[in-house]
């Protein structure tokens, strides 16, 4: 009785470092499978485009639970959804969003659609009080929304971005300026303090400061 009392105890005391090293294990497997995917997204899909991913996660679309219909609400996705931001090597460097797909049971990569961040208007991350794996993308003709695999995998892909469109931008208005003829005060003439041509910015809303990386 007493043999089995000590085994008893421990089991007690080592079961939980038992399960931290199997998830600890489960998560360093997920990571490498993660970082696998992404290596051969950037190999297969824009590497032959002589571009550059600077990041890579798994979505997928938000819908309403009345939207789903009885038989359709059990059934698994036959494929996984990718975003990725990658920016072009090419001068001026061009950042551009990309959709791609992969069949389930397959290595198949395929892209299904690509935007430009002057197409992207805005980026909602949804809630900026709490921690949340939704957002949304707001381009010229279409809205996406998004549900990452977790919500630090949404923080990821938001941080790159909102320093991608910033360096965007700030090259873009730079670019802009040198292009503009020197101003030249006319006597009695209005000043006009903003420019007609001036690009339209993306903007980023319901987003915490980390988020934003500040």
């Amino acid at each position: 009785m007493r043999d089995k009392d000590g085994l008893r105890r421990r089991h007690r005391q080592f079961s939980p470092l038992f399960e931290a090293r199997g998830r600890r294990k489960l998560q360093e497997g997920e990571g490498i499978v993660k970082m696998s995917f992404q290596s051969a997204i950037s190999r297969e899909i824009f590497v032959p485009r002589d571009e550059k991913v600077l990041v890579a996660i798994e979505v997928r679309r938000r819908m309403k639970r009345k939207a789903l219909s009885f038989l359709n609400a059990g059934r698994k996705r036959d494929y996984l959804t990718y975003l990725c931001l990658s920016v072009t090597n090419s001068r001026p460097a061009q950042v551009l969003i990309t959709k791609v797909k992969r069949f389930r049971g397959t290595r198949q990569l395929a892209e299904r659609s690509q935007w430009s961040v002057e197409q992207l208007r805005q980026v909602n991350g949804i809630n900026p009080n709490k921690d949340t794996p939704e957002f949304d993308l707001v381009f010229d003709r279409t809205t996406d929304q998004w549900m990452a695999s977790s919500a630090a995998e949404k923080c990821m892909f938001v941080q790159v971005l909102y320093h991608a469109c910033q360096n965007y931008w700030e090259a873009k208005l730079a670019q802009a300026s040198a292009a503009s003829p020197a101003d030249q005060k006319t006597p009695g003439a209005t000043e006009n303090k903003k420019s007609p041509g001036a690009p339209s910015q993306t903007s980023f809303v319901n987003c915490q400061q980390k988020l934003m990386g500040e």
